[in-house]
């Protein structure tokens, strides 16, 4: 976006079901499986790029062998940062041990991230300090393999401080807050349980306690373990974890909010978060890739039995419509047809804006993320043209030369490359207005193509805070000297925070929130906020099915053109000669250009979980408290 949001996170996992002297034979390698999360992290890198981890587990290794190696990086370059690092460390063993580069059982035992099994992550880190104790996967280890346990997610939890006096209150002392420390610790001690458990039974059947390891590894029961672990969460969530011994499993949260796509063959097993990652590292068809079910889990079993468990009821399917419009890479099929349709469905609003003056206007966007969507708008302008044609030729009939008719036939929407993003500035000054300046040319534009006349048609992914557009962007383009500028969103406002591992945590921030509050005063409806603040502060001793979104009454008193036009003028600084005009997308367009994902509690308000509700109301209590804290 012309205004980058941030989200959280990516992740991959690789299970070779084969053993390593397999692919060696097939691929002419043992580390098969360490190219192919390069890739798959490699591929996700725009899901994440403060952090990037990778964890392997070797398979028949002896006591006293490493069988965990884990690396993290919040590098710059994080991916290439742990890749690097591992490269240099088998290169150097190559070096040391040259006549052993064919030898896979010396490799297996004696080189790091070698292994079967495979869990990389990629992150944005939405709060927090961005520290390497942060980055994903994170490790609970033990002597015992089938008590240590590797995770890494793409999620976040709205009952976090819930889940951590949980903790507390089965004798626990976790470390810290963080929600992925407290699910890690809530799946440990669910293991621990179903561990003690398992070999109070074996002891039973007179086996000692050397043997009752393997028969544990067995035997334990991954869907009993998630069942527990998971029964209180609240929140968007991929979460992948592997076991020292072998299992492995990937839980979505059961509104299917956060992405999770597998693939499985005889020779490995895949998962990633987004679909055409996996079509594209192992060159595979689209049908061939699948969709982990809503509150189900993929679980792996050590002798590499596949199962998809049922662990949490469904809920209604909201998954996340921010993953089509921007988040998720265009490359998938239905992602590229999807945002080609918000284009083509918010351009009968752009049509009204410019007057249905095709001729003179010219359609452009911001930025490279926009330019899918932007199709789309095109696409719509020249079914519009096409249909003026039409017309115009008809009604001439015969008395139309044909030269006339070539001139009608060769009109078409005047498509450009107007703004173009710099490198991003960076600057000592501390000074304000100095910085303002520097923002304001964070754009270059080209220059000579727009005429005074003309109307100048921008589309962009979202209008989230509106401090780029009125810093920088609009700015810009008024030195083409327009008549107007008309700003299009590909998505509608964005009203309600996130609470599910997108970073739009804080009301005040959203200028369709504020756009909202100036027309509340300006129409002497102030009372409003003050009664939805004792709503929200009532409501917080609730129980969180019981809380309902107070912070929908802030908006009923407007429609959505009404709010667009104040944002349209609260970005117009007095420097700005051309007219500006805003358009968004409509609700029921979004969910017809997206069908299957109708995850827009950030647009309505309505949150697919209860913790939803909790999270909005104390964002507003925040707000109007004038605390500038996140609400979860």
């Amino acid at each position: 976006m012309s205004e980058a949001i941030k989200h959280e996170c990516g992740i991959a996992m690789v299970r070779l079901l084969k053993p390593l002297q397999y692919y060696k034979d097939k691929y002419g390698t043992a580390f098969y499986g360490l190219n192919k999360m390069y890739l798959l992290m490699e591929k996700q890198h725009n899901r994440g790029q403060d952090g990037a981890g990778l964890a392997s587990i070797k398979f028949d290794v002896t006591p006293g062998t490493r069988y965990i190696s884990r690396i993290r990086s919040n590098d710059d370059q994080p991916i290439q940062d742990i890749f690097a690092q591992i490269n240099g460390r088998l290169n150097k063993l190559n070096e040391d041990f040259p006549n052993k580069i064919n030898d896979v059982e010396w490799q297996n035992k004696n080189a790091p991230y070698l292994g079967n099994l495979f869990l990389g992550h990629v992150r944005y880190g939405t709060f927090g300090k961005n520290s390497i104790e942060s980055v994903h996967p994170f490790l609970r280890q033990s002597n015992w393999m089938h008590k240590s346990l590797i995770v890494a997610g793409n999620f976040n939890m709205t009952n976090s401080p819930k889940l951590f006096n949980d903790l507390i209150e089965i004798g626990q002392h976790p470390k810290e807050m963080t929600d992925t420390v407290t699910v890690m610790e809530k799946i440990g001690h669910f293991i621990d349980d179903e561990v003690a458990s398992l070999y109070k039974k074996i002891k039973e059947e007179g086996i000692n306690k050397k043997e009752a390891s393997p028969l544990i590894e067995k035997r334990i029961n991954i869907k009993k373990i998630l069942k527990k672990s998971a029964k209180n969460w609240d929140g968007g969530y991929a979460m992948a974890g592997l076991l020292g011994h072998g299992d492995a499993f990937v839980l979505r949260d059961p509104a299917g909010i956060r992405p999770a796509f597998y693939y499985v063959d005889d020779e490995v097993v895949v998962v990633a978060s987004e679909r055409p990652v996996i079509q594209t590292v192992f060159n595979v068809a689209i049908k061939d890739v699948k969709e982990i079910d809503r509150g189900h889990a993929l679980i792996i079993k050590r002798n590499g039995h596949i199962s998809m468990d049922k662990i949490r009821e469904q809920l209604p399917q909201k998954s996340c419509s921010f993953e089509r419009i921007y988040f998720s890479r265009g490359s998938d099929a239905d992602i590229y047809t999807e945002r080609k349709n918000l284009g083509k469905f918010v351009f009968p609003q752009v049509l009204e804006k410019i007057n249905k003056d095709i001729k003179n206007t010219v359609f452009s966007f911001i930025p490279n993320t926009a330019e899918t969507s932007f199709f789309g708008m095109r696409e719509a302008a020249e079914d519009f043209l096409n249909l003026q044609k039409a017309k115009i030729i008809l009604k001439g009939q015969r008395s139309l030369s044909v030269e006339k008719v070539k001139e009608i036939l060769a009109e078409r929407p005047r498509i450009e490359k107007l703004a173009i993003k710099d490198a991003k500035l960076r600057t000592f000054i501390a000074d304000d207005n100095s910085r303002n300046d520097l923002v304001a040319h964070i754009y270059d534009v080209t220059y000579g193509i727009v005429k005074s006349t003309d109307n100048l048609v921008i589309i962009d992914d979202s209008i989230v805070r509106g401090t780029t557009l009125k810093q920088s962007i609009i700015k810009i383009l008024d030195r083409l000297n327009p008549k107007k500028i008309v700003i299009v969103s590909s998505a509608p406002q964005i009203r309600y925070p996130d609470c599910y591992g997108i970073d739009m945590a804080k009301l005040g921030d959203f200028i369709a929130f504020r756009a909202a509050l100036a027309l509340l005063q300006e129409t002497q409806q102030n009372d409003i906020v003050e009664q939805v603040y004792k709503n929200c502060k009532q409501q917080q001793l609730l129980e969180d099915f019981e809380i309902t979104n107070a912070v929908v009454k802030i908006y009923e008193p407007f429609t959505t053109e009404q709010i667009s036009d104040k944002i349209a003028e609260m970005l117009k600084t007095p420097t700005i000669n051309a007219e500006i005009e805003i358009v968004y997308q409509s609700v029921e367009n979004l969910h017809k250009a997206i069908p299957n994902h109708l995850g827009d509690w950030y647009f309505t308000g309505d949150y697919p979980t209860p913790g939803g509700n909790r999270v909005v109301n104390d964002a507003f209590i925040n707000f109007y408290e004038g605390s500038n804290k996140r609400a979860y």
